[in-house]
């Protein structure tokens, strides 16, 4: 009816300029009127025009030209980009001006190391189903990355953590002047759910419903419950509501060059009460389940269940882009493409490790490997650890130092030689070769951090206590394209100049 309308439209200029014309001025007006005045002068103004039909007429061609100009679209054609913020960045409100860049990287060791703890306690086990990703206890945990989000009608700007390790989306509400309980940030910062015009609560017959913890209350409304294990827990109203996300980079908001994402519906947690540990204003669960926003992205457009990133190196004042649709599609020459092993989590075969000549090969029950970008180091069994530091210490042969922060115990003397480019040429590449013999090759930028002026760190630490798995952090991803598609359970990798992917003006230090 758009297409046929817009045609009319094309073909009668006249018609056009009047339709522009009572549009505008009808808009003009009403946002101008309090709510209470908006029934009588909608009376008042469908008068004015050539009858009842023809009023209705006009606002139906009005809203369609409207969106014609505007640029608004359901969705963004076959892709979206959106900001992907370091919380270490000055965009983020967890930025500390006082820590220097290799403080920074010393903090994120400290928190790879309690996130990795996390992830084992929370790990499901391999080859058991995924409903929805979601269970009554998990693991309260640390996150590297954030983004915005959209969220009602009209709009609130919210910025929540991102976690490609979990999967409910749960944003911090208030209604009116009720605030959310316990340790929770300013009201200013919250959903208010008495603003939005689309805000909906599930039922208790929902299947989201029925697929979390939570239970009914007198009314009927289905809560959730979020627990941790280190006592932390959130609890709200599982709730419905639009969630709309401006393409990046840059434009102005609702115009041709900034297209919009509108995704109706979405299941969230309306939490209004967050105790323990802070948690910002939510957590936007990236994750393989069915509650994710990966999955309902993928359920309410054309744009598939699939993103990817590509993440900038920490030394750098850039944001990083999160992709969905056709822009996750990871295109570069040498991308390889490995398949997801069945778990809570994007968890890949490890098959073997190369370092120059020699290959170490991983035994079947340490072959599991979490690619996670909450985790900042890398972390591997302490046999495969321990061959891969001999074969690299023998390589790069540079002075040993004392560890630095307790946490990176193998650091070298790099003095005059910590540029990039020169440490590249000695520290050898280290390959990781996947199931179905996708290779994804480690430069220097992905296994060493640098810690000080003259000071690098190996970035991979051994797996803790029984742990199943490994994990791929978040460093060793930098300047990699990195897509998931959960329609087709694969990972691809691609090494890639993730600087230019997200072009927006740095953040001021």
């Amino acid at each position: 009816m758009g297409t046929v309308l817009m045609e009319i439209l094309k073909n009668n200029p006249m018609l056009k300029s009047v339709v522009l014309v009572v549009v505008l001025d009808v808009v003009s007006v009403v946002m101008d009127l309090p709510n209470s005045e908006l029934a009588v002068f909608l009376h008042n103004r469908k008068t004015m025009v050539w009858g009842t039909m023809v009023w209705h007429g006009l606002l139906l061609v009005g809203f369609f030209l409207t969106a014609q100009l505007c640029g608004c679209t359901a969705y963004v054609g076959g892709g979206l980009s959106v900001e992907f913020i370091h919380r270490d960045s000055p965009k983020s409100p967890f930025h500390d001006p006082k820590l220097s860049v290799h403080g920074r990287v010393l903090a994120a060791a400290r928190r790879s190391t309690e996130r990795a703890a996390a992830l084992a306690r929370s790990y499901a086990t391999i080859g058991s189903p995924v409903p929805d990703g979601a269970v009554s206890e998990i693991t309260s945990r640390p996150f590297d990355y954030l983004m915005y989000v959209y969220i009602g009608t009209p709009r609130t700007r919210i910025l929540a953590m991102a976690d490609t390790g979990s999967n409910l989306v749960w944003l911090r509400c208030v209604n009116g002047s009720t605030a959310s309980g316990g340790d929770a940030p300013a009201d200013d910062d919250a959903f208010d759910v008495s603003t939005s015009g689309t805000y909906g609560r599930l039922g208790c017959h929902s299947g989201a419903c029925i697929a979390l913890p939570g239970g009914c209350d007198a009314n009927s409304n289905c809560n959730y419950l979020q627990t941790y294990a280190d006592g932390a827990n959130t609890t709200g109203l599982l709730s419905i509501e639009t969630f709309t996300f401006d393409d990046a980079p840059g434009g102005c908001v609702g115009c041709r060059d900034r297209p919009q994402l509108v995704v109706h519906e979405v299941n969230f947690g309306c939490a209004t009460s967050i105790n323990g540990r802070y948690f910002g204003n939510g957590v936007i669960g990236l994750g393989p389940g069915i509650m994710s926003l990966v999955s309902q992205i993928g359920a309410s457009t054309p744009l598939g269940r699939r993103f990817s990133y590509c993440l900038v190196p920490y030394n750098v004042n850039a944001s990083s882009a999160l992709n969905f649709g056709s822009r996750a599609s990871v295109t570069e020459v040498d991308a390889v493409t490995t398949t997801l092993v069945r778990s809570n989590f994007y968890t890949v075969a490890l098959e073997s490790v190369k370092i120059n000549n020699s290959t170490f090969t991983i035994p079947q029950d340490q072959s599991h490997l979490i690619v996670d970008s909450g985790t900042s180091m890398t972390f591997l069994h302490q046999e495969l650890l321990d061959q891969v530091v001999a074969e690299v210490k023998r390589t790069i042969k540079l002075p040993q130092v004392p560890s630095v922060g307790r946490i990176l115990s193998r650091c070298y003397d790099a003095t005059g030689m910590t540029e990039e480019s020169i440490l590249e040429k000695m520290i050898p590449d280290v390959k990781l070769v996947m199931g179905g013999g996708a290779v994804v090759t480690l430069k220097a930028r992905n296994t060493f951090v640098q810690v000080d002026q003259s000071t690098v760190c190996m970035a991979l630490l051994p797996v803790g206590g029984q742990s199943p798995f490994a994990i791929l952090g978040n460093v060793a991803q930098q300047n990699m394209h990195v897509g998931y598609d959960l329609d087709k359970q694969t990972v691809t990798f691609a090494a890639a100049d993730c600087t230019t992917a997200y072009t927006s003006r740095p953040a001021s230090l």
